[in-house]
């Protein structure tokens, strides 16, 4: 009876611990249990007005538990034991390790890993707090104050990967490391480099602050050291000090570069102050800002300053060279207006900028002759007729010249076409329905000044200024079936405020212009008129052969153009002989001069396009599919009826195809004279045919080809990613490729030759998968314009890169001028990808762009500080 007794008390006992189960250690079924009361493994009292104050349990929320071996309840030590793939998932946190000890009287968690048969450790930790993840050897954690001692912490922040011996938690705020290696690197266990900080302190989400720090490079302790460091470990932009640069220079001196101050304005838009320093005097000033919101615009800004100093003041070669340049990219986001858009594209500056800035190289920019840039706001009112219209401000600048032209600004507006004679929605069919017409006007406010006045005001005494309004009214409409035919009267009106009037002076012996300020205008207007068709040939070969089938497709058409004199406007001076002289007093304004003469003239057109059909060999179903023999291959020419002489134009031929799946682009053309040339190998009006000479003389003749060929098109990934690289390449003027030798932004030594692809692949060093990729192009022009007969362009361009091995790439660009027997812009670039470390060198060994760069540093935005380089630039001066 007495043992009865015993089982009865102690069944009861356990009935009040609540709804927690007990395993024993012979159950092997794995089992998610939830502890979910604060009488939590606490018997219920009887007596409800106890004097004695109940002691608070620790538990303050859910706990779910799973362990696959067994969970062990010690009621008489208070503790929770979790045994072989334990799992604790409570509050904020979880874990995951070998073995889990809940000690719910302390308020302490322990965990551990376990070993196997060979006696290797299995089973690490796993402790996840919000986003922080710790991966230790063991971790001893109390959920009350939230301290922890952690051995062996493996951890990220950010790209910063931390490994310390011992960690002691504070609170959810500071954590304290004793002897720990942090690194960018991603093998955490072996790195192949890393910081020994003997004494740090961190502070999740805000900062990392180390004492006494040494470099390793694989293990191996470097001179490399740092009293103390600080790394911001927040994942907002922060503002801080960017580190200068030092070097030497052959001709400056010694310098400091790309040194300032980054400001993290707000998450909208930021601002980076950037200098240079030379001890010659020469300094550079550079603002750059970036800005982005959501569905609405994104675009940056670049001000770039450069005060340049060549030789010492007071000798001969002493020159002093002030250069600008001003970049705005701004786009709108199409989700942000359906009716207006806002886009800017900037690149203003020194004329000489590209060609001699200390920080940037780039030869697409430097032989390129030409800047532009455009601002523009079009926007679109959605009524009947629509009505659009458009505010820009442009510029355009030859480098060479150093002549700007500007328009500030120009205004366009245009109404929809309106079809007077059709009712709304009903079908336009015939020559009366299809009658529509259009208004459109545009003003403009054109400069075209120098460099060297920009900014005065001499660069508004020569703006032009005017007004157009243009009515199209045209109609179209089948004839016979099947010709299309076409018809058009436009009247335009022109309104300008200023002419000019010519005279001949006696005492300069010359015609003299004088500019007359003031309202004028002039109109004109003309008839023209098309007819064409579509003729299709084809020829079907056996079913046994691979080409199917032939088709020739040609468009012939037939255009008629008439335009009066407007004589009206024009006035005459006498020449120094006394003979009058037509002139009009439009000539030189915003819209020129109407024509004087009589044009009447038909236009003779021929398009063709070839292509055939053949078996798709990749088809497994035996489809056939179309390629292109021939994209097109054009004849043009007229014939005026008005004109006094050489009334037949030149004939104009044109054509172009693609080739080898359309790797090789091919395209070529050619004009012939019919009219003959004297001894003196001038033009005169009587037909080549006509005096034994042929029936055209071919006076101008060009080639061109681009054949782009990589190791994809043998097999093999082709999801290349765009290079960001060529972004600042293209704004800056440059080709999109690399033919003319990539860009580098001394500023910013981070671009890489790699394409951002799965790294696992690199790994396959036997397959000889080796990627490569090779653009060739070739250009030939022939002049025979007087019988010369010599060929003016005759270049071949080449640019390729290539994998040496596995994390080694090759590029270069070259290429020869025939016409004038020399290399042209000849560049070998070099890349070492060292893991977390990027290794690059490029040269450029002939001509007066050459120069070399080498680069080592690590990749890492966060350690981008920790480089080395050493370069050699192009002398300024002789560019």
């Amino acid at each position: 009876m007495s043992t009865k007794l015993i089982h009865i008390v102690f069944f009861i006992f356990f009935l009040s611990v609540g709804n927690s189960i007990v395993y024993s250690q012979n159950e092997k079924k794995s089992s998610t249990v939830t502890l979910s009361s604060s009488e939590l493994l606490k018997p219920k009292d009887s007596t409800k007005n106890d004097s004695i104050k109940k002691k608070k349990v620790f538990i303050e929320g859910i706990v779910k538990r799973k362990a696959k071996d067994y969970e062990k309840l010690d009621q008489r030590k208070k503790q929770l034991t979790l045994y072989n793939e334990a799992e604790l998932y409570y509050q904020d946190y979880e874990i995951k390790s070998g073995i889990i000890v809940l000690d719910y009287e302390k308020n302490e968690i322990y965990a551990g890993r376990l070993k196997d048969s060979t006696g290797k450790y299995i089973q690490y930790p796993y402790f996840k707090q919000g986003e922080t993840v710790i991966e230790p050897d063991s971790i001893r954690y109390n959920t009350k104050t939230g301290k922890a001692k952690i051995w062996n912490t493996k951890t990220k922040q950010g790209e910063m990967l931390i490994n310390a011996e011992i960690s002691k938690r504070e609170n959810d705020s500071v954590i304290f490391f004793k002897k720990a290696k942090f690194t960018t690197s991603e093998n955490l266990e072996d790195p192949e480099y890393y910081f020994l900080a003997y004494k740090s302190k961190f502070v999740p989400k805000k900062k990392f602050v180390t004492g006494l720090t040494h470099m390793f490079i694989y293990n191996v302790p470097t001179p490399i050291g740092v009293p103390f460091a600080f790394f911001p470990m927040t994942d907002k932009n922060t503002s801080g000090v960017i580190i200068p640069t030092p070097g030497q220079s052959n001709d400056r001196g010694y310098f400091l570069q790309n040194g300032g101050y980054y400001f993290a304005l707000s998450d909208y838009y930021d601002l980076a102050i950037l200098g240079d320093y030379y001890t010659n005097g020469s300094y550079a000033l550079r603002a750059e800002s970036m800005y982005a919101k959501k569905y609405k615009f994104n675009g940056n800004i670049q001000f770039r300053y450069e005060n340049q100093v060549f030789g010492e003041k007071g000798f001969p070669d002493y020159s002093r060279t002030n250069l600008y340049n001003i970049q705005w990219s701004h786009s709108q986001d199409s989700k942000a207006s359906a009716n207006s858009r806002f886009t800017a594209s900037v690149n203003f500056g020194s004329s000489k900028y590209f060609r001699q800035s200390i920080n940037i190289i780039n030869a697409g920019s430097n032989m390129n002759n030409t800047m532009s840039s455009s601002i523009s706001y079009s926007k679109t009112i959605p009524s009947t007729p629509l009505i659009n219209f458009s505010l820009a401000v442009t510029h355009n600048q030859n480098t060479n010249t150093q002549v700007v032209n500007l328009t500030l600004p120009t205004f366009s507006a245009s109404v929809d076409r309106i079809f007077p004679f059709v009712k709304q929605d009903a079908l336009k069919k015939g020559i009366i329905d299809n009658i529509n017409f259009q208004y459109n006007l545009k003003g403009d406010n054109r400069i075209s000044t120098t460099e060297d006045l920009m900014f005065t005001s001499g660069m508004f005494k020569n703006a032009l200024a005017g007004i157009s309004h243009s009515i199209p009214i045209s109609t179209n409409f089948k004839l016979f079936k099947y010709f299309s035919v076409t018809s058009s009267v436009n009247y335009s009106e022109n309104w300008v405020f200023n002419t000019f009037n010519k005279f001949y002076n006696p005492a300069t012996s010359k015609v003299e212009s004088i500019r007359v300020n003031g309202f004028d205008s002039f109109r004109t207007y003309g008839f023209s008129s098309s007819i064409g068709t579509t003729i299709y040939g084809t020829y079907t070969f056996k079913e046994t052969n691979r080409i199917q089938a032939i088709r020739h497709l040609m468009r012939p058409s037939i255009s008629y153009g008439y335009t009066p004199s407007f004589k009206q406007y024009y006035d005459t001076y006498l020449d120094a002989n006394g003979n009058p002289v037509d002139f009009s007093r439009f000539d030189g304004t915003l819209y020129a001069a109407p024509g004087i003469g009589i044009s009447n003239a038909i236009g003779f057109a021929l398009n063709n396009s070839l292509e055939a059909k053949i078996k798709d060999e990749n088809s497994s179903k035996g489809e056939s599919k179309k390629i292109f023999l021939l994209n097109q291959f054009n004849f043009s020419t007229n014939y005026n009826f008005a004109a006094e002489s050489f009334k037949l134009a030149p004939i104009r031929f044109s054509g172009g195809t693609q080739l080898f799946d359309n790797k090789l682009g091919l395209n070529f053309g050619a004009t012939f004279d019919p009219y003959d040339l004297d001894a003196n190998g001038s033009r005169i009006d009587e037909y080549s045919i006509s005096n034994g000479n042929g029936l055209v003389r071919m006076t101008s003749a060009n080639i061109s080809m681009n054949y782009n060929l990589s190791s994809t098109d043998f097999g093999g990934d082709n999801n290349k990613e765009k290079d960001k690289a060529k972004t600042q390449n293209i704004q800056n003027g440059g080709r999109e490729d690399d033919l003319f030798g990539r860009g580098a932004d001394l500023s910013n030594n981070n671009q890489t030759l790699f394409d951002n692809k799965n790294k696992a692949g690199q790994s396959e060093l036997y397959k000889f998968k080796i990627p490569w990729d090779l653009r060739l192009a070739y250009s030939l022009t022939f002049s025979n314009d007087r019988k010369e007969k010599e060929i003016t362009t005759n270049s071949l361009m080449m640019s390729g890169n290539i994998d040496l091995a596995v994390k080694w790439k090759m590029g270069f660009s070259s290429g020869y001028d025939f016409a004038n027997k020399g290399l042209s812009y000849t560049q070998l670039r070099f890349e070492r990808d060292l893991e977390s470390w990027r290794m690059s060198f490029s040269i450029v060994p002939v001509g007066i762009y050459n120069y070399w760069n080498f680069f080592i540093g690590i990749k890492s935005s966060m350690l981008k500080d920790i480089k080395w380089e050493k370069r050699k630039l192009p002398d300024p001066r002789l560019r």
